[in-house]
């Protein structure tokens, strides 16, 4: 009797929270890297700015969202009285660090500079405050999403959730670092090797040494050597900045003076760009959410979806210029072993490198090419484990979810390009304007420096401008367009027409305003048309030339023609062919 009423004491730590710890904790300092990188780079943004004004409440942000996760964590532990409850990760949004580089801070930047005409320091300043208030905007926004996201688990099918998931995972998680980790071949498959033996097919070390750390220490012993050897084949990265100026930043403590407020305004400019990243962060969480009921952790999604915006908020009261969500790894860290002790470690690790400064160093100190593949590993899980958490007659609708996430692919590349000219362009188009009007050949140089800056905005002519037009389209919102795609297959598969018409629906309201396929650089939102009161007359949104078939209004008539076509089989169908499935179709791995 005695035995039935002792309860097992939780175990919140064990070997493999350490794996677990290294592939979320790097994940964010890379992305603490990309956004100071990226701004430095591309921008020229002053890095010692960025280092102690931004970075500080980014890493904020991360420190208290975990920090959260690892206490609901504990209770879920204690209110089932498991021992293999693993924590939610979180950490900062990948696509979010692209978006708000290239479409909110570095755009603000240049207006500072070229409009505004304020110095660096001024600009940089200036830049500063409209992301701090990009980023409250999102808390907010992401808060009242809150309250309804349990109810959206519930209604949308699990291939759609974990589709959106596998897309993701897939496509950008294992592929980019993949191709990162290639930097330095002999370095990156050395790791990987060593990944996808220990984590993969689950092989153990001698002395139980960590998969994750064994990769790190053995391919990075090799990277050094080969580049005390000369040679490591390409040359060694050059840091974007100086990992000295990162120490004990004070700087950022000016966010608690509120100056940022008078930014308010400006900012509103950008919330048709900022607010679609929040909710692709919002519908990652739901996905989560149910990736990791999947694999036995039930959580609340409402709980989860709150946390997440309550750190995107703080981040942004502290200063961050990037909001926080939770990632789609839990399954691949589960499966490392990792219970609540990684997410722990992360929050103070990777708070303390914002606040103390020291990410800066470890950047320095450790080959890429040595922990992305960590990263492969983390994709490949959470691809899998979407297929086997959603019975077999619905894999084509997992499958199908992975179509705009590959237009997403491409569009990372593209904009990067185009990210890296961005500035020269509009420092050449200054400077062109500055010359004297008598200058010989002035009309060709203003001429090819319009071109040059159309193109650094992705104005791109020919048949490449409409193939590439037609990729910014499908990718515009991705993460949703793989969940409602992947929830309509699902729902054609299970013979539920109306219900699937019904999504398409709701994607062609979706796309008219630019929630999904936006047209537009950057994808914002936006009204399709208004009432001109100078013209007296309704006037549409303007579009790309290249969007000629593309836009709102053709996406929302194409989306009701299929919706129209799955009425008329629902009604006018003849007797029911083969079904999908059989008897083996029902079994699902839990």
């Amino acid at each position: 009797m005695a035995a039935k009423m002792t309860k097992k004491t939780p175990t919140w730590a064990a070997a493999g929270d350490v794996n677990a710890f290294f592939g979320l904790m790097l994940d964010n300092i890379a992305d603490l890297l990309l956004t100071i990188g990226l701004l430095a780079t591309v921008f020229d943004f002053p890095t010692n700015f960025a280092i102690s004004h931004m970075a500080p409440g980014t890493a904020i942000g991360v420190l208290v969202g975990d920090l959260a996760f690892f206490v609901m964590a504990l209770a879920l532990a204690r209110r089932t009285g498991r021992n293999d409850v693993t924590a939610m990760p979180l950490g900062l949004d990948t696509p979010s660090t692209f978006g708000m580089v290239f479409f909110v801070l570095g755009p603000a930047f240049i207006h500072a500079q070229h409009i505004l005409q304020l110095g660096d320091t001024e600009a940089a300043v200036y830049t500063w405050h409209i992301g701090i208030c990009s980023i409250v905007l999102s808390g907010i926004f992401k808060v009242l999403c809150a309250f309804g996201s349990g109810w959206i688990r519930k209604f949308l099918p699990r291939a759609g959730l974990l589709g959106s998931l596998a897309a993701v995972a897939l496509v950008l998680i294992s592929f980019l670092p993949f191709v990162e980790s290639l930097h330095y071949p002999v370095v990156g498959m050395t790791a990987l090797a060593i990944i996808l033996t220990t984590l993969v097919a689950r092989i153990g070390l001698p002395k139980q040494i960590p998969g994750a750390l064994a990769a790190l220490l053995i391919a990075g012993t090799i990277y050094y050597i080969m580049n005390g050897l000369g040679i490591l084949g390409a040359a060694k990265e050059e840091m974007p900045f100086n990992p000295h100026e990162g120490l004990l930043p004070t700087d950022w403590l000016a966010v608690f003076r509120f100056g940022w407020l008078a930014q308010m305004g400006d900012a509103l400019n950008y919330l048709p760009v900022v607010i679609p990243f929040a909710l692709g962060t919002v519908i990652g969480g739901i996905d989560c959410v149910e990736s990791a009921a999947a694999v036995g952790d039930e959580y609340d999604t409402d709980r989860i979806i709150l946390v997440e915006a309550i750190a995107t908020l703080i981040a942004g009261l502290c200063g961050g210029v990037i909001q926080t969500t939770p990632y789609i790894g839990h399954p691949a860290y589960k499966a490392m072993g990792g219970r609540s002790a990684y997410v722990l470690a992360t929050a103070l690790f990777v708070g303390g490198a914002g606040v103390i400064g020291y990410f800066g160093y470890l950047y320095w100190l450790v080959p890429k090419s040595t922990v992305f593949p960590i990263l492969v590993f983390i994709g490949l899980e959470i691809t899998a484990q979407s297929f086997l958490a959603t019975t077999k007659k619905h894999y084509a609708a997992v499958s199908l979810a992975c179509v705009p996430a590959l237009a997403a692919l491409v569009l990372v590349f593209v904009d990067d390009a185009q990210g890296q000219y961005m500035g020269q362009a509009a420092q050449l188009t200054a400077a062109v304007e500055a010359l004297p009007p008598d200058t010989e050949g002035l009309d060709k140089l203003k001429a090819s420096a319009e071109t040059i800056q159309s193109i650094s905005q992705g104005n791109f002519f020919g048949p490449l401008g409409v193939k590439l037009q037609t990729l910014r389209m499908l990718s515009g919102g991705f993460i949703l367009t793989s969940l409602m795609w992947a929830s309509a297959l699902a729902m054609i598969i299970d013979r539920r027409l109306l219900t699937a018409a019904g999504f398409f629906v709701v994607c062609g309201v979706f796309s008219l305003f630019g929630v999904i396929h936006s047209p537009l650089p950057g994808s914002p939102v936006f009204l399709p048309f208004w009432y001109d009161g100078s013209l007296g007359q309704w006037v549409w949104h303007p579009m790309p030339d290249m969007a000629a078939g593309q836009t709102p209004i053709y996406m929302l008539a194409a989306y009701l023609s299929a919706a129209a076509v799955l009425v008329a089989f629902h009604y006018c169908r003849a007797e029911d062919g083969p079904s999908t499935e059989s008897s083996d179709d029902w079994e699902e791995t839990t």
